[in-house]
């Protein structure tokens, strides 16, 4: 459970943070168009109405000369808003925080959390602003938010800006992992603002329009429970349950139901060679989404062991500590519920230490299934995370792609990613006795492969070369990565984006955008 604190609730320490939105003079307001604003975005703002210590009114504070990276036309239109309407320079204005459409309520959300292990009792959205809610057309209720906006009250000295590599990074790895299937944040839309970001240089500065089935926290709860604000910590879990899991029953339900999402989520992420980077409470999301991409990567050349995030020093959140690191998170969850759980302590202490335990074989279940498919195997048996862990092995001790690796066992190629291609042929020969067993053609098994094992993803390389070009002003690289990995399990045998980068191109360490 987090450590107690001194008997401050939130709204008292909200009010220690300067100037509200209604204060600000510099932030946009409702009326602040540019001329007569076409954009329409149906609002609905569910979160802006709980209590206010659950967040600060906020606007975003204006740029100098918004201008144009990317807008998601098909995701616009799930959402219910006029692509073209965001293209034209009133709709740059809302996108860059010139201007507030009507209908939004622009807040910062509040939260804390655990961050490497060590705790935070107040972080909260430093450089975002949640421009509002809208029910998409699905009837899916999503948050649209806007990243790298300006300071808030919880900024922390920051300037709450971001620049163009942070946004572009983000961009392109969150619109593909919802093309590999992944459940994810989405980007909206991408703009430039004119002005220099100052980090170890000046940069170009940026904006991403984020859109998310909430941005709810395992640290917003801790939020709550770290202040013992167990009304507010009631309304959150209700407000939750409605949003994600409907049909839960009380904190119970949501916990059970976190711990199921978390589970097949990290269990995806690791089918795919994917590495969150920081994978702290404030970056778990209740809904099973994955959130905050900031020193992610798609790992090239196999080992369990890889990390890339450049404030990892001690390899927390490896590829292979992923799975641990959700287990934890989720136990912190589990400890911020518990006051939601009845007045027995103990009792409420072992029925969470229960949920939360169920995560392990939830989570094999999910990694055995996902390998499998990996492998072309329709069947299960007693021996198969055997047949697994011999492939990864191999990859590891050779450090085999392993993207290429996999969807080399697809294309017929697989042999020629190992220095040692007899030690492949030995393991070839078990795989292909499994599947006679099973009674599956390898031509039947290499198409199924094919359908889970992309072929393209956004490599480090790639992505860096994207953010480099778009620094100098070229957007041409970013445009026709977004373009080639919309399409991952179906790639152009010829697209340059297949190609596994050489050793000299590798980009081993990734940043966060602060």
């Amino acid at each position: 459970m987090a450590p107690p604190l001194a008997a401050r609730t939130a709204k008292s320490l909200l009010k220690d943070f300067g100037k509200s939105f209604a204060q600000n003079s510099s932030s946009p307001r409702p009326s602040d168009y540019l001329g007569d604003i076409m954009l329409h975005i149906p609002f609905d703002n569910s979160y802006a109405r709980l209590p206010d210590r659950f967040y600060a009114r906020q606007g975003p504070t204006p740029v100098a000369t918004p201008g144009p990276i990317a807008v998601n036309a098909p995701l616009a239109a799930e959402l219910g808003i006029d692509p073209q309407a965001l293209t034209a320079p009133e709709g740059l204005a809302v996108l860059a925080g010139n201007a507030l459409p009507e209908g939004a309520d622009p807040i910062a959300q509040a939260y804390a959390g655990h961050q490497f292990g060590g705790w935070s009792p107040q972080l909260g959205d430093g450089r975002a602003i949640l421009l509002g809610e809208v029910v998409d057309r699905e009837g899916r209720r999503r948050d649209i938010q806007l990243k790298g906006s300006g300071p808030t009250p919880f900024s922390r000295r920051g300037d709450g800006r971001a620049w163009v590599g942070p946004v572009i990074r983000e961009y392109l790895v969150s619109e593909a992992m919802h093309a590999l299937g992944v459940p994810t944040t989405r980007a909206l839309a991408a703009v430039t603002t004119g002005e220099r970001i100052q980090r170890e240089r000046a940069f170009p500065g940026a904006v991403l329009t984020r859109v998310a089935s909430s941005h709810i926290r395992v640290g917003t709860f801790q939020y709550f429970a770290a202040r013992e604000d167990t009304e507010a910590l009631r309304l959150l879990a209700d407000h939750a349950i409605a949003r994600h899991y409907p049909g839960a029953e009380g904190a119970m339900g949501l916990l059970d139901r976190a711990v199921a999402a978390q589970a097949a989520l990290i269990a995806q992420w690791m089918s795919l060679g994917f590495i969150h980077g920081v994978m702290n409470t404030d970056n778990s999301h209740v809904g099973g989404e994955t959130i905050d991409y900031g020193p992610c990567a798609f790992m090239d050349g196999y080992h369990p062991d890889t990390v890339f995030s450049s404030i990892d020093q001690q390899g927390r959140y490896a590829y292979s500590n992923q799975p641990n690191a959700g287990l934890w998170n989720l136990a912190q969850f589990a400890s911020a519920l518990l006051p939601l759980m009845g007045a027995d302590t103990n009792a409420a202490i072992e029925a969470a230490t229960e949920a939360v335990y169920r995560f392990e074989p939830l989570y094999q279940t999910e990694w055995l299934s996902r390998f499998r498919a990996k492998l072309g195997l329709a069947t299960a048996e007693e021996d198969d995370p055997q047949l697994i862990d011999g492939f990864l092995t191999l990859m590891a001790g050779q450090e085999a792609d392993f993207t290429r690796s996999f969807r080399g066992l697809a294309e017929g190629t697989a042999r020629a990613e190992f220095a040692d291609p007899a030690a492949y042929d030995a393991w070839e020969a078990s795989w292909h006795d499994r599947l006679a067993r099973e009674g599956r053609p390898l031509a039947e098994a290499q198409a199924a492969i094919a359908r889970v094992s992309p072929a393209i993803i956004p490599r480090n390389h790639r992505v860096e070369e994207a953010i480099q070009a778009a620094v100098g002003g070229d957007l041409g690289p970013f445009e026709a990565l977004h373009v080639a990995l919309a399409q991952p399990f179906d790639a152009d045998p010829a697209s340059p984006c297949r190609a596994a980068p050489a050793p000299d191109q590798r980009v081993l360490r990734t940043f966060c955008g602060t």
